[in-house]
């Protein structure tokens, strides 16, 4: 029964990195940036949330807010950083290293701001708990986090493939050069593609912190792990990248019956290094 518990404990945790798999794919698939500052956006996400949950807003329009800021904030890093880096025609590293940057400017605020200590979120249906499949004890804010994934996950695909808007990210995506002759203005498109990708990334942003509070710190390792399962899953595809993240979760949690948990990361990039020697395009390469 502790197995069926870590299992569904895993796929839990994996559908949140799921939607950081997706949002960081969709940018780096389309921009070609490391989007380290992802993680920072990650983390702003659930402090947003929290504040307005203290000033006396109701939880939906709270999450709403917090939403609508990382939103603003993703398309504002696109414009004002990101472009202006590719007019000056910035190496892929100088790139990296200004998201490194980016990254520790809203950690470091956020410590200031908030001091570096956990802070929990006081909304206590959040950890009510529910029994299903037998023992398997999840709370409301884990059945949230798998339901709300899985309607992100798809909605994704649905925009991705059947939007007019998800068929020019995708063209852009796949020919920056050929989008640029028609007129398909690929700088406006890698705004809106950031912007999308700071949404999304606010749902395990404000979930996850439910579960487990907020750290300035603490977005780091889950886009670590969510980048992982972008590549493993193949670059650009969306349900590569969601898949993977779940398999990795669950392997991890998993890999508790055997080993101490500090081990578990270690398996993870053990398996991922074992992969990659023999797919190294990944395991949905081709789907898009």
């Amino acid at each position: 029964m502790l197995a069926l518990q870590l299992l569904c404990n895993g796929i839990v945790t994996g559908c949140a990195l799921g939607i950081v798999a997706v949002s960081f794919s969709l940018v780096y698939a389309t921009t070609k940036i490391f989007h380290v500052a992802h993680a920072g956006v990650y983390t702003m996400a659930g402090y947003i949330a929290w504040s307005m949950l203290r000033f006396g807003l109701p939880a939906p329009l709270a999450f709403l807010v917090a939403l609508v800021a990382c939103t603003v904030v993703g398309a504002l890093i696109q414009a004002l950083l990101y472009a202006r880096l590719e007019r000056s025609r910035a190496t892929h590293l100088v790139v990296l290293i200004a998201s490194l940057g980016l990254l520790a400017v809203i950690q470091n605020i956020l410590a200031a701001v908030y001091t570096a200590n956990i802070l929990q979120f006081d909304l206590p249906w959040g950890s009510r708990v529910f029994t299903v499949a037998g023992n398997v004890r999840l709370t409301v804010t884990q059945l949230l986090t798998v339901a709300l994934s899985l309607v992100a996950y798809v909605g994704v695909m649905l925009f991705a493939h059947r939007s007019i808007q998800g068929k020019q990210i995708r063209a852009v995506a796949s020919n920056p050069l050929l989008a640029e002759i028609t007129r398909l203005r690929p700088h406006r498109v890698h705004v809106y593609v950031m912007a999308i990708a700071s949404a999304l990334v606010c749902l395990p942003g404000v979930l996850v912190p439910l579960d487990f509070g907020l750290q300035p710190y603490g977005g780091v390792t889950p886009l670590l792990t969510a980048t992982i399962a972008m590549i493993a899953g193949g670059v650009g595809s969306i349900t590569g990248a969601f898949v993977l993240s779940i398999v990795i979760a669950g392997l991890q949690n998993m890999s508790l019956l055997f080993i101490p948990g500090e081990w578990s990361i270690g398996i993870t990039f053990f398996i991922f290094v074992i992969f990659m020697l023999f797919r190294p395009t990944g395991l949905f390469a081709a789907a898009r």
